[in-house]
């Protein structure tokens, strides 16, 4: 059975009908479409690009079956795609479930020996790192995931994990088997290596200054800021006190000064997309929250929204509200770009061409 959706279409802000057939939009008419919606804003399904269905707190890997009731969670508030950033749980087979939201996954998380959470990330120092790369891009479908810099209990503060040379035969080596590389990274270090290599992506970016945004921009890289995340930072800087005052005086000044990063990398013209970090430590289900926070940090409503949404989904290599696009849409009783946390009250869902709210 075709579906019938009339709505004002975003971004291109036209009032229109939009027939869904099978998993795919249409703008020509379809004879015997159920109309499902009258009336509202249609935005291409939400995007949480930086999120751990495998993760569950505190930081311990997830079943299967509670990665999928994660990833339930993420889609009752519109999010239709997940971009899985490190999972220590291998679940691909839920990649074709039609009750989930698409998923672009990454392996486990690539980290030197006791230089990330505990049982979480694969250990490769630098010499194996491009062989545990190529190994982790066969265990994702699309995505490797770095961690770049650490606490460094020896010196009280982040400390880097990987030198340049190390860093440009990791990438070369997603590359070369078809996937592309992020790197988690707070401290300000560690930056200069991780960009020079060629690094498709940058999570958290909380050490990034102007010079080093404008290198981004050139080259297209990507930020997900995860704001979230950093707003915990705080929380951290108090545990650490006791025994690591330069770590935890480093992390607050970094929380403090991360909404001013934002605005600067949007000036500068680097691609932000949103996520929200959720796992371990961040609940499931705050898209409509981490889109907020990237316009409270300078990005207008349609920025953020689009960070959120078609602009995150065509980086990811999935279409948005266009003729033959994926059957992906949330449908709003009011426009979002008005005040965004609309966002977190959708009227309408279709996933993969089915009503699924």
């Amino acid at each position: 059975m075709a579906l019938h959706v009339r709505a004002v279409a975003l971004p291109d802000e036209v009032e229109r009908d939009i027939y869904v057939v099978g998993d795919r939009l249409t703008y020509e008419p379809v004879a015997g479409a159920e109309t499902v919606v009258r009336s509202g804003w249609a935005v291409p399904g939400l995007v949480d690009a930086h999120c751990h269905l495998g993760l569950v707190p505190p930081g311990v890997a997830a079943t299967v079956e509670q990665a999928r009731e994660l990833a339930m969670v993420d889609r009752a508030t519109g999010v239709l795609t997940i971009r899985d950033a490190g999972s220590p749980t291998p679940y691909a087979e839920l990649d074709d479930e039609p009750e989930m939201p698409r998923l672009l996954r990454a392996g486990r998380h690539i980290a030197p020996p006791k230089r990330y959470l505990p049982n979480i990330a694969v250990d490769a120092a630098g010499p194996e790192l491009a062989a545990a790369v190529a190994e982790q891009a066969k265990a994702g479908n699309g995505w490797v995931k770095l961690v770049g810099d650490w606490i460094d209990r020896a010196a009280g503060d982040l400390g880097t994990n990987y030198d340049r040379e190390s860093l440009t035969a990791a990438v070369k080596a997603a590359h070369d088997n078809g996937a592309r590389i992020t790197v988690h990274t707070f401290s300000e270090d560690a930056l200069p290596d991780l960009l020079a290599a060629g690094l498709d992506c940058i999570e958290h970016g909380t050490g990034l200054s102007p010079d080093l945004l404008d290198i981004m921009a050139k080259a297209g890289t990507a930020l997900v800021p995860t704001m979230i995340n950093i707003e915990t930072f705080g929380g951290i800087a108090e545990k650490a006190q006791a025994k690591f005052p330069t770590y935890a005086d480093h992390m607050r000044r970094l929380m403090a000064g991360f909404p001013s990063v934002v605005a600067a990398a949007h000036e500068a013209g680097v691609p932000i997309f949103a996520g929200t970090d959720a796992g371990g430590g961040i609940d499931h289900g705050l898209i409509a929250r981490e889109i907020v926070r990237l316009h409270q940090a300078g990005m207008s409503t349609v920025d953020a929204l689009a960070a959120g949404s078609w602009k995150a989904r065509d980086w990811l290599g999935l279409s948005g509200l266009v003729e033959g696009g994926l059957a992906d849409l949330v449908v709003y009783a009011e426009d979002p770009r008005r005040d965004l946390r609309t966002l977190a009250k959708p009227a309408r869902m279709i996933l993969r061409g089915r009503v699924i709210r």
